[in-house]
């Protein structure tokens, strides 16, 4: 059972991770695409029968299909269909595809509404074959079956995600405030494939105790049989305080019997949550951490990007910019642009450039304050602009000077910067890579009103930082863009 349980896991994309995440989310895109495109297929033979084949080669049909393909995994995506990490009920799941699929299904109709000849079937008259100049059942019929198709594919895929014969068994040692926010986050995201078994205690007191829920089994000097036992598949060492507490001899004898794999329960917690929590953080798991150097072909490569997407940013979206500062000066007098002192890569300070979201009073008394929800000094458009990032569009000037990446840490004002330095430890560390238009915390927080909020921001800045790479951005660009269509944001 073991052996066909990891082909499986191998099959469905393991439990590594961001990497694993990813795995899974390209095969659940790679599977629908075929799905999807199978069903407007089925769709075309059903409505013309031994014409289809004219109509799919003949009158390119068969781009026609790839364009609804398109749109129907646009619109999956956007309802968060392809974020395998987010715990989701089997009611949710389905009220997400009964909604996504609807939307899909007005969208094309819209679509096919006010351009006809991109409708599957849309063609002229073929001579001697007895066919209309169009037809409009095949997105009807190929809806109500991609309809049907998806719900059973999604409810079988979810079952298998949560089936305790696929997961890998979790043994956790510790049972302080690490360990249980490890085996908290783990059980939140049963689609990950990961089952928490117990708990592994140093005190005798606590065995046969419930933590969370599930209960601690054993002591430390039992670890070797438990594992044996519970047919453990991961071991996570979360002890806040491993000196003189840790087993290693055992945990070295299963991992040279290989018994099972053995992992840090931090690590394990920047997997499941993609953040690096502060408490848990000491100097040498930045330090020793895999990644994180930007060579010199990368950093030119990323140079290259920026200022490439930065001047055809500028370019499109000069008719939105013309408007937007129009806008402005309608609502209210003053300038259309702010600039603005920010710290940037390695504390050098440079200005920032946005368009004007606030009354021109908000800071009259000359002392910086935080930006709050609802915050009554934004103007009528800049909410607006605010929520569709709108207002970040002049900073395609400080990414083409140099000041700013794409991606990275949200560029903060020197005065919060002194302020949260001397707060919060490791928070000057943000500042080893560019400031970012969006970035890992942008698209997992938003904005930032106090300290605490700083605080959770940074938890994944320093993921970012420590986990930097080319496919972490373009996947952080992409969530971005969501977020910009949605109108997330404040």
């Amino acid at each position: 059972m073991t052996i066909w349980r990891d082909v499986i896991q191998r099959t469905l994309g393991g439990t590594m991770g961001r990497r694993g995440i990813l795995i899974k989310t390209l095969t659940l895109l790679l599977v629908e695409t075929a799905i999807i495109f199978t069903i407007v297929l089925l769709g075309l033979y059903l409505r013309f029968g031994s014409f289809a084949g004219s109509v799919l080669f003949e009158q390119r049909g068969i781009y026609k299909i790839f364009f609804t393909t398109f749109i129907c995994q646009f619109i999956f995506y956007l309802f968060d269909l392809y974020d395998v990490s987010k715990p989701r009920l089997r009611r949710e799941l389905l009220t997400d595809i009964f909604q996504a699929v609807g939307v899909a299904i007005l969208i094309l109709g819209l679509i096919f509404m006010l351009r006809p000849t991109l409708l599957i079937g849309y063609l002229q008259e073929i001579e001697g074959r007895g066919v209309g100049h169009y037809a409009n059942g095949v997105p009807l019929i190929a809806m109500i079956l991609a309809l049907l198709m998806m719900i059973c594919w999604r409810l079988v895929i979810h079952w298998l995600m949560r089936h305790p014969l696929l997961g890998e068994r979790l043994l956790i040692i510790g049972t302080d405030n690490l360990a249980r926010e490890v085996a908290h986050e783990a059980m939140l995201r049963k689609d990950l494939g990961y089952k928490v078994v117990g708990f592994v205690s140093e005190d005798p007191a606590l065995v046969g105790k419930s933590l969370i829920n599930p209960s601690v089994l054993g002591v430390v000097g039992d670890l070797i049989s438990i594992v044996e036992k519970e047919n453990i598949d991961r071991v996570v060492v979360a002890l806040q305080d491993r000196r003189g507490h840790m087993p290693v001899d055992q945990l070295l004898q299963i991992r040279l019997q290989g018994s099972a794999a053995i992992e840090e329960g931090t690590s394990l917690y920047e997997k499941l949550t993609g953040k690096i929590k502060i408490e848990m953080l000491r100097p040498s798991w930045v330090i020793f951490s895999g990644g994180g150097k930007r060579r010199t072909a990368g950093n030119l490569l990323r140079r290259l990007f920026n200022f490439t997407a930065a001047f055809i940013g500028v370019l499109l979206s000069m008719p939105l910019a013309l408007l937007t500062a129009l806008a402005i000066k309608i609502e209210s007098q003053g300038p259309v642009f702010y600039t603005q002192e920010r710290v940037g890569k390695n504390g050098r300070i440079f200005r920032i450039i946005k368009f004007r979201s606030m009354r021109t009073d908000a800071e009259k008394d000359g002392t910086p304050q935080w930006a709050l929800k609802r915050d009554p000094r934004i103007t009528r458009v800049g909410n607006f602009i605010r929520k569709t990032r709108i207002d970040e569009i002049p900073q395609f000037i400080n990414i083409i000077r140099g000041e700013m990446s794409f991606v990275g840490p949200r560029a903060e004002r020197p005065f919060f910067v002194d302020q949260l330095t001397t707060q919060i430890p490791f928070y000057s560390q943000r500042h080893l890579v560019e400031p970012g238009l969006t970035g890992w915390a942008q698209v997992n927080y938003g904005y930032g009103a106090s300290v605490e909020d700083a605080i959770q921001k940074l938890q994944y800045d320093l993921y970012y930082i420590k986990n930097t790479s080319l496919l972490f951005d373009a996947w952080i660009i992409f969530k971005s863009i969501k977020i910009v269509l949605i109108g997330y944001g404040r």
